[in-house]
Order: C-alpha cells, then sequence, then structure tokens
C-alpha cells in the first residue's frame, strides 16, 4: 500500500450541532467523500487517523473546547478474554452467525427499530424509514460484510435474527461500523459479543487490529469499549498509543 492516496481529497466541516453521546455540548465535524479508485486505500488512511465511515462519508468530529471522542482499537494478538468476556462467551455458544454481502432486509430493519426504540429512543436515526436503512447498510464503495447473528426458535423450528453487524475490512483490521441486537436479551450482552466473535474473525484473518470507532470520556453509552485489552487510542498528535485508562 503506498503512503498517499491515489487522488486529492476536499474535506469540508459540518455545521454544529446537539453533541448525540453528551447533554449539553455540540458536535462539529470534518468529513469527505469516498468513491471511486483508491476508495479502500483512502479509508486505510484515514482510518490510522481516527476517520470513521458512514456509508460513503469519512468524518471525525473536531468540536469546539472538546476533545473526549477518542479512537480506539484492540490488539488482537495480544488480546485475552477477561473473566467476565469468557461467560458472555459460555452464555452465547448456541448463537450461529452467518458473514454475508451486504444486502438490508425487512427482518434486519425490524430489529434495527426495535434496538433503537430501547436504546436510542432520543438520537437521529429513529427516523429512519427502510430506504434509509438500505442505503445505510448497502452504500459501500470497499470490503464491507453483514454479520448476521441467529438463535434457534424451538417454537418456529428455525433460526431467529438477535444481532447484525456492519463491518469494513481494511488491509490490517476490521472496523465495526454499526451493530444492533434484540434489546430483550440483556443477558446475554450480545454487543460485547459481536466484538468478541470479530476479534475472533479478525485473527482467523491474520488481521492485527479490531477498530471500535469512538470511546468518549464521561458517556456510559461508550464505556463498554474499555473492557477490551489491551486498547490502542489516539489521544493526540503523536498518533495511536496504549490505552492505560477508562475503567
Amino acid at each position: 500500500m503506498s503512503e498517499q492516496p491515489a487522488k486529492k481529497l476536499q474535506f469540508f466541516i459540518s455545521e454544529e450541532g446537539p453533541c448525540p453521546y453528551i447533554d449539553n455540548l455540540s458536535e462539529r465535524k470534518i468529513f469527505t467523500y469516498l468513491s471511486g479508485k483508491g476508495a479502500e486505500e483512502i479509508l486505510q488512511i484515514l482510518s490510522h487517523h481516527g476517520f470513521r465511515r458512514s456509508q460513503n462519508v469519512l468524518y471525525r468530529p473536531i468540536c469546539d473546547n472538546c476533545a473526549k471522542c477518542k479512537p480506539v482499537r484492540i490488539i488482537i494478538d495480544k488480546y485475552s478474554p477477561s473473566k467476565s468476556q469468557r461467560r458472555i462467551i459460555n452464555r452465547n455458544k448456541d448463537i450461529i452467525a452467518i458473514e454475508k454481502p451486504l444486502k438490508a432486509n425487512k427482518e434486519q430493519y425490524k430489529l434495527f427499530k426495535l434496538y433503537l426504540a430501547a436504546r436510542h429512543i432520543d438520537g437521529n436515526m429513529v427516523e429512519m424509514d427502510f430506504i434509509d436503512y438500505e442505503y445505510m447498510v448497502e452504500d459501500s464503495v470497499i470490503d464491507s460484510k453483514i454479520i448476521e447473528y441467529f438463535l434457534p426458535d424451538k417454537n418456529e423450528g428455525k433460526e431467529r435474527l438477535v444481532g447484525v453487524a456492519l463491518c469494513d475490512f481494511l488491509f490490517d483490521g476490521i472496523s465495526m461500523v454499526y451493530s444492533f441486537f434484540d434489546p430483550k436479551l440483556n443477558s446475554r450482552s450480545l454487543g460485547k459479543y459481536m466484538i468478541i466473535d470479530n476479534i475472533k474473525r479478525a485473527k482467523n484473518r491474520n488481521l492485527p487490529y479490531l477498530y471500535l470507532g469512538y470511546w468518549v470520556m464521561g458517556a456510559k453509552k461508550m464505556q463498554y469499549k474499555a473492557e477490551f485489552r489491551p486498547l490502542e487510542i489516539i489521544q493526540n498528535q503523536d498518533g495511536w498509543q496504549n490505552f492505560t485508562n477508562g475503567t
């Protein structure tokens, strides 16, 4: 892989809006568009600088007077599950995970809406209809997959969809773009289980990292990411460093 993108990029600054993580704070992003030849290389380079993908937009927060959003990634070859994570693995031994090409369907969308209603009822995504969801899942010009997680349903005699993870496959790792799950199955910790499953997926591909997006200091919904060690974090202009706090 070359050190520079194949084409010149244009970057834009978004208007200020409410912070989705911390009340009473505002958010601003720097972003660019991902398209055409060299898209995977551009994604890889910008991922190293803490950018995330949403459809074919790459973005990173650059908020005024706040720098709480920190990109984090798990170091795959040094990861060992904690006691609580081993219990999560054991509780979900009956889960069936299937990696598929990007294709949205109504079963996914129904689960997506249930998840949002239970976990993010005040978020912008609540208003998404099925067409919006299709764009979120299928609008990608790089190597992306959707991973579906099923449980056997004894009453119906078939598997029931209980989790979905949208993932990008980079040159040096897997980036978990978005995931959701059945909110009624709290005891299974499916969100954490999908991270553990993708750690295994990255290891099987000899990929060194699993990118988890942003850990946000002070945001309770993001604290689970700090449970996966060892982590690396972008704190400043020095790039990726060991993550030593956050619990």
